[in-house]
Formats: C-alpha cells, sequence, structure tokens
C-alpha cells in the first residue's frame, strides 16, 4: 500500500464541507461544536492530571505509532489530555458526528468517516494509511453506539496491517455521569484531580488469523477492564480522602 498523499492527511485534520446539509442544520453544526469545544477546554484547564503507567506510552512511542484505546464514556477528558498530538481518530457519518468531529479537530485531532455500522470498510483502509504515514490511530472501542464496554475489532485490524502498537489507556476522575446517554457519558468536575493510566502496549502479528484476532481484542478487553477496575478504585481513594 502506498503513502497517503499530503492532501489527504490534511483532509483528515481539516473540517468537512457542510454544504449538504440546510443553513440551519449547518447553523447547528457550527454552535454545536464551538459550545463543546468552550467546554472542555475551560473545564480541561481546571483538571489536575497525574499518570500512571507512562513507560507503557514510551515503549510504544519508541521510534512507533501509538493506536490509543479507551471506552466511549472518556471521550471528554482524552480529548484534553491527548491534545495537539495528531491523532487520528474514527468518526461515524452520523448528524451528531459533524460537531463532534469539528470539536476535536479544534484539539489537533484528525478524523476519518466510518464506524462499525456504516462505511467501516473504507474508513479502515483510510486509517491503516494514515497509521502507516505516521500518524497516530484512536479508537473509543466501543462506540459509536455500544454495546458499553465491549471492545470492538476495529484497533486488531490497524495494528495488524500497520505493525503499530495498540496502547490502551483510561483516565479516572470525579465526574457527572450522562445517565441518559447509551456510554453514560463522563463530565469532569472542575479542579479535581485526574489519573490517566496507560497499561503496556499490544501487539497484533501481521499474519494473525481470525482466531488470533479475536484473542488479541480479548486481550484487550481485558486490558481495559483492568484499567476500569483500577480507575474505579482510585476514585474511591480520592473521594475518601
Amino acid at each position: 500500500m502506498t503513502m497517503p498523499a499530503t492532501a489527504n492527511i490534511e483532509r483528515a485534520y481539516n473540517f468537512t464541507d457542510l454544504s449538504k446539509y440546510s443553513f440551519t442544520d449547518r447553523l447547528l453544526i457550527r454552535a454545536a461544536d464551538l459550545a463543546i469545544f468552550a467546554i472542555i477546554k475551560v473545564i480541561g484547564a481546571t483538571i489536575k492530571f497525574e499518570v500512571e503507567g507512562w513507560e507503557n506510552w514510551e515503549a510504544a512511542s519508541n521510534g512507533q505509532t501509538p493506536i490509543y484505546t479507551s471506552w466511549h464514556n472518556t471521550i471528554f477528558l482524552s480529548t484534553y489530555f491527548w491534545r495537539r498530538r495528531g491523532i487520528i481518530v474514527m468518526s461515524s457519518r452520523s448528524f451528531d458526528a459533524e460537531y463532534t468531529a469539528r470539536t476535536i479537530k479544534r484539539f489537533g485531532f484528525g478524523t476519518v468517516r466510518g464506524s462499525s455500522t456504516r462505511g467501516h470498510t473504507g474508513a479502515t483502509i483510510e486509517m491503516v494509511r494514515l497509521v502507516r504515514a505516521g500518524c497516530p490511530g484512536g479508537f473509543v472501542i466501543d462506540g459509536p453506539k455500544g454495546p458499553r464496554y465491549v471492545a470492538k475489532m476495529g484497533a486488531m485490524l490497524v495494528a495488524k496491517k500497520t505493525g503499530q502498537p495498540i496502547l490502551p489507556f483510561t483516565i479516572a476522575t470525579n465526574f457527572w455521569e450522562l445517565k441518559k446517554s447509551w456510554d453514560r457519558t463522563r463530565i469532569p468536575k472542575p479542579f479535581t484531580r485526574a489519573r490517566v493510566i496507560i497499561a503496556p502496549p499490544i501487539y497484533v502479528p501481521a499474519d494473525a488469523d481470525d482466531h488470533v484476532l479475536g484473542s488479541k481484542r480479548d486481550e484487550l478487553q481485558c486490558a481495559l477492564d483492568e484499567l476500569e477496575r483500577m480507575g474505579e478504585q482510585w476514585q474511591a481513594s480520592i473521594s475518601s480522602t
């Protein structure tokens, strides 16, 4: 597979053309984008971060290009903490994804359009090309619509095709939970501590068959489950002090 053209890389980081939408929808997309961006930026700036497992990030980044993976409900603080690193994430083709994609691009992320339900194959191919070109990948691995806390296969396929490591992580903090959202999105409380917990990288062999891919998916599932347990334990410890 050839390296992507510079124009394709730029497209991943640029805003999508909204001309296909009505005037009202364009206003709604831009208003939601700016409002969410402001909320994340303002609250994120008040959070005191600490990191556990930074050596795992270093191991995955030493001459390599990490493929970041976390649960969907950590997206608020993940966007803020990993900002300005050029991470390319999978973005769905829904209306809501238009303004969320614009928001994360303001934080220095890029997107490819697709999901586990629509445009998956083409988006995976584009993600592979971009990761091979040196752009870090990113998956909210139970998205876009769940089931919650169930890892999907996308990161496995990209890791297999690129040889790059999957880097599981979570971010624990005191938060408000949006209980009506499928993932129970977590909004951090301002002026609190947050712990970023990073697991050891996971590698997928280039010759992995379906059985090995499934085994690696299970390995990622276990890693993320353990990170969630560690995060809950840490959160309980700071809540009791």
